[in-house]
């Protein structure tokens, strides 16, 4: 069987955006290819890198190896200005990646990748398909309250998870034969149940978000094939503190499913040895205890 030409759908979700990391260095590692990439916000900002450079590790060694006062700059990410409204530096995304995709664009990527961004005039969906790669991830990833909206292309944009936040069927559009999506904030939640301090803006605009992608995802996560939900929504959208265990949260979604990955791709699923089986049975049993 010729194996399909693979999409990968990753959606937004701040900080647990770093758990596409996570699903693309286990996809690499079981010599699966990708054929077509489509992000929102930080599915953008990693799946525009890895589009860029087929380098995950070099961004998961970023994120990894980030000093203290680096990882501040994270959790304290919103911050008191203009009167008490609230602002981030926009040029946050270009000092995070550096010369690495400054001078990228989008048509001459080694992978074909578009970004979702969001008209703020009208609320319509944007997919980026050209121009420089830097900035159609800060428009993608433009959120408001936080970061200010992005002219790109004579049109004013914030954050693509208001329009599309998996945008699953901006991947089939590419011509994915096989698409897999990687969900990491759409949940509802039930405020009756577990009531909620509308005090705190950071979790407030956490929780509203992941409630709108809940709805906004469901008709896009019907182009998918395979949907990846890592076991990262306890983690907060601005909360980088942990990197390392929301990349291997991603790694174990994609493990816990790669029996249907190599299924429904047509990827051939590798021979193992025993001993394999015994350290994936022992992995599995992890995983449960988790």
């Amino acid at each position: 069987m010729t194996p399909k030409k693979i999409g990968l759908a990753l959606g937004g979700g701040g900080a647990r955006g770093l758990a596409h990391i996570g699903v693309i260095k286990a996809l690499v590692e079981n010599d699966i290819d990708i054929s077509f990439i489509a992000g929102t916000s930080m599915g953008a900002l990693v799946g525009g890198w890895y589009a860029a450079t087929k380098d995950i590790n070099a961004l998961e060694n970023i994120f990894s190896n980030v000093s203290k006062d680096e990882i501040n700059m994270f959790t304290k990410i919103l911050k008191k200005r203009d009167g008490g409204s609230l602002r981030v530096k926009d040029h946050i995304f270009t000092d995070f990646l550096g010369d690495t995709l400054k001078r990228a664009n989008i048509e001459n990527l080694k992978i074909p990748f578009w970004a979702v961004a969001t008209d703020i005039k009208n609320g319509d969906e944007v997919v980026i398909k050209k121009g420089n790669l830097l900035e159609a991830i800060r428009a993608s990833a433009a959120l408001p309250i936080v970061f200010n909206p992005v002219a790109f292309d004579d049109r004013l944009l914030m954050d693509g998870g208001f329009s599309n936040p998996v945008p699953a069927d901006v991947v089939k559009q590419m011509g994915a034969e096989c698409v897999i999506a990687v969900d990491i904030s759409s949940k509802w939640l039930d405020f009756s149940e577990k009531p909620f301090n509308w005090t705190r803006l950071p979790s407030l605009i956490s929780n509203v978000l992941d409630a709108a992608a809940y709805q906004l995802s469901k008709s896009a996560l019907e182009s998918a094939d395979i949907v990846l939900r890592p076991l990262v929504l306890n983690f907060g959208w601005f909360d980088f503190r942990q990197p390392g265990e929301i990349i291997r949260a991603g790694i174990r979604e994609t493990k816990i499913n790669i029996k249907d990955i190599f299924a429904k791709t047509g990827y051939p699923e590798p021979a193992r040895t025993p001993f394999e089986k015994f350290l994936d049975f022992l992995f599995y049993q992890n995983i449960d205890q988790d």
